[in-house]
């Protein structure tokens, strides 16, 4: 059965029948978990193993765990890891300490049946980035940040979970938080694609990647990327983004609309998945009617993505972490 291009939450650590129902239903492509849906090891397992048996498939089970702030994933099951932007600056070797990191990230999450990371993060650091977003960051030189995300990426890829490059095509220049208002960049573009849109340049490769919930003047004075033709087109053409390409969520209030109209308008905008976060019923019945089933171009580059799953690489795990250790605590 054709999915849906959509990937869906859920409301609560253990799926209800009508939950299920729905999804058997609706078909959407995949779910993502936050820390409502977390209670321990042996309960994640459970859950997303319900989730794929309502789907019928081996969905891909998506999660924001890149430690620090945003990290669903929490003591005392799990371990905790500095903001990123504070272990790159206190590591001895910061390229390692960030494999180390990620590689010990996608343990926690592949032994819970999570197969995807909402991570590398390739925005910049600048002067006016907004601190909900700063200390997420790699850093503000687009080799230094290019190298850091590779190191994230290839860390997850060992450990058996897929990454997610963002937030295309850049959001370090934003000075608000899109979860509450819409950030607009008024840079001309030779600047953006100099810098901004660079790092997404050098990683455009990637399997996965997120959009920004950003208005970019130079290119679309009136929608954010997530629903500008335009964007979406610069992302495909001149940043050479071929991924599967999915939105930021569609219920932050950096959007307008219905939340039926923003998912729609992000999909008929070229992003191949609407991501809707929040598990309201309600508003997922209402996404599920709204948004088409993916396309076949959509379907190619899932195929692509979902082509790198693999059996984590051995490891022993509490080398890793010993190793961390003694880079960032120098």
């Amino acid at each position: 059965m054709p999915h849906s291009a959509v990937i869906f939450g859920c409301a609560g650590p253990k799926l209800s029948q009508a939950e299920a129902d729905f999804f058997r239903a609706a078909q959407p492509w995949g779910f993502i978990l936050f820390g409502r849906n977390v209670e321990s090891p042996e309960q994640l397992r459970r859950l997303t193993g319900d989730l794929r048996a309502a789907v019928g498939w081996n969905a891909p089970i998506l999660i924001d765990q890149e430690g620090g702030r945003v990290q669903r994933l929490r003591p005392p099951h799990w371990r905790a890891f500095l903001p990123a932007l504070e272990q790159m600056e206190r590591a001895s070797d910061a390229l390692r300490a960030q494999w180390l990191r990620n590689r010990l990230i996608a343990a926690d999450l592949a032994a819970v049946g999570i197969d995807v990371n909402c991570a590398p993060l390739a925005d910049l650091v600048e002067p006016e980035t907004h601190e909900s977003l700063r200390g997420r960051l790699y850093g503000e030189t687009v080799a230094g940040v290019v190298a850091a995300a590779n190191a994230a990426a290839d860390g997850l890829l060992a450990g058996g979970v897929l990454p997610v490059l963002k937030h295309i095509p850049g959001y370090g220049r934003a000075n608000v938080d899109s979860h509450l208002h819409l950030p607009t960049v008024t840079a001309p573009l030779d600047e953006l694609l100099a810098r901004d849109f660079a790092p997404f340049i050098e990683l455009r490769d990637m399997a996965m990647g997120m959009t920004a919930h950003v208005v970019y003047t130079a290119i679309d004075p009136e929608l954010p990327a997530t629903v500008s033709p335009a964007m979406i087109a610069l992302i495909r053409q001149t940043i050479g983004f071929d991924g599967l390409l999915m939105s930021d969520d569609v219920s932050m209030n950096a959007l307008s609309g219905t939340i039926a109209q923003r998912a729609a308008a992000t999909v008929a905008a070229g992003v191949d998945l609407a991501l809707h976060c929040n598990g309201d019923m309600v508003e997922m019945e209402a996404v599920a009617g709204a948004v088409p089933r993916v396309t076949v171009a959509a379907v190619a580059r899932a195929a692509r993505a979902l082509g790198q799953r693999r059996t984590p690489d051995a490891a022993d795990l509490d080398a890793l972490w010993d190793e961390l250790q003694g880079l960032i605590n120098v």
